[in-house]
């Protein structure tokens, strides 16, 4: 064989394995709910009952998605959102959300909200092998890969944000005499174990009374009263929207003198100080991790005006001061980041994978400093936050970005 026939011999060797190896390069991985053209991506809101409020978040979160498929979608694909309604009833979720994996094929179910609701569908998504992504609870449970493996929080969890609480309380009001008003589930309970882990040994002492409601109940009028009742000087309000406007306006009416700190889930003026009076709601503390729509501090910032020209152009109707909105952009925008990050990989497995490996994703909305991290031993998404304090108008924030226990 001559040199020369041999080198085309070698040539043509060569370009048959580029071009056996090319398709493999180029293939396409799609788990169910994915085409070249769309990512179908579940949902369930309580657009309706006790917690209607937070139905906004999905809307939002529907408005974000919106963006990005006129920016052209996620590599190409269109976002085709199914956001069903299920009344913050967790039988109406499990049905919902049976419907969204067995008839409406979706590749993962983004964002389902409240704690309750994801507790009754957590065990059929995991057994499912669907992701239960990015959950709008702060439950400590939803970062538990190794049992949990398709279940993923986003926010901080209850029981972290309850010890920052404890531990400015500790250190700025050692005599303190706190009532605790509580939803009666694993949301509430979350709280008050968080108060427990963060007042140690002297939770028996300084909690001097705790009352629950149920979300069937009307309103927690009797509870509020009771909790006065007791001598307290500090109420801790671990309350949704509907139910945090009414024990912020009771404790007023009836001249209750405490110092009240409000779970961040219902921190939102237009959605429950507005409603509750916001000459009520002065000088209640709470906790964030976003910027805070009405904050004056963010007006002039790149941030807060790109997020306003969207609300403008796809949330028109949407209230500008209202939390609920900035809490939805975000968190569509961390799925975004996931999903670019899948390329075209876009089995549950691989999203599970990229959701998992976020390394110091920064975005606009969340307070400076505030970072979002996981690893696949570690699905707590955000685990920072900044105290601050209602003056009236706006939420003031103070002291330095807390993390963990609270240092």
């Amino acid at each position: 064989m001559t040199f020369k026939r041999r080198g085309l011999m070698i040539a043509a060797c060569a370009i048959a394995l580029a071009l056996a190896w090319a398709p493999a390069q180029a293939e396409k991985k799609y788990g169910p709910g994915v085409s070249d053209t769309e990512i179908k991506i579940g949902n369930t809101d309580p657009y309706s009952g006790p917690a209607s409020a937070y139905g906004q978040i999905g809307k939002a979160i529907a408005a974000y998605f919106a963006m990005i498929n006129d920016q052209g979608g996620i590599n190409g694909r269109k976002i085709n959102f199914v956001t069903l309604d299920d009344g913050y009833s967790p039988p109406k979720t499990v049905e919902q959300t049976r419907r969204l994996v067995e008839e409406d094929k979706v590749l993962l179910d983004f964002q389902p909200l409240g704690t309750p609701c994801n507790t009754a569908i957590q065990q059929y998504l995991n057994d499912q092998k669907v992701p239960q992504l990015f959950v709008a609870t702060g439950a400590t449970k939803w970062n538990d890969p190794k049992h949990f493996p398709w279940t993923m929080g986003w926010q901080p969890n209850y029981q972290t944000e309850a010890r920052i609480y404890a531990n400015y309380i500790l250190k700025n009001m050692p005599d303190a005499k706190i009532a605790i008003l509580f939803q009666n589930d694993d949301y509430g309970k979350d709280y008050v174990q968080g108060m427990k882990d963060g007042l140690g040994d002297k939770y028996g002492k300084m909690v001097v009374a705790e009352k629950s409601y149920e979300t069937s109940d009307p309103t927690v009028d009797s509870q509020v009263v009771a909790l006065k009742a007791s001598g307290a000087n500090v109420f801790f309000n671990v309350t949704t929207p509907k139910f945090a406007s009414q024990a912020i306006r009771k404790a007023y009416d009836i001249g209750w003198k405490q110092t009240q700190f409000l779970n961040n889930v219902s921190q939102s003026v237009t959605g429950v100080l507005q409603p509750a009076g916001l000459e009520k709601a002065v000088g209640i503390i709470s906790s964030y991790y976003l910027k805070d729509p009405s904050d004056p501090q963010w007006k002039d910032s790149k941030a807060y005006q790109d997020w306003l020209a969207w609300m403008k152009k796809y949330l028109p109707n949407g209230n500008v001061g209202d939390s609920f909105n900035v809490f939805g952009y975000t968190v569509a925008q961390t799925l975004v980041h996931v999903l670019k990050q899948a390329g075209d990989d876009l089995t549950r497995e691989n999203v599970m994978k990229q959701a998992a490996s976020i390394k110091d994703l920064e975005l606009p909305m969340l307070l400076p400093g505030i970072k979002i991290s996981t690893g696949p031993n570690d699905f707590a998404q955000i685990k920072q936050m900044q105290l601050m304090k209602f003056d009236g108008k706006s939420w003031e924030l103070f002291g330095p970005v807390l993390s963990g226990e609270g240092s």
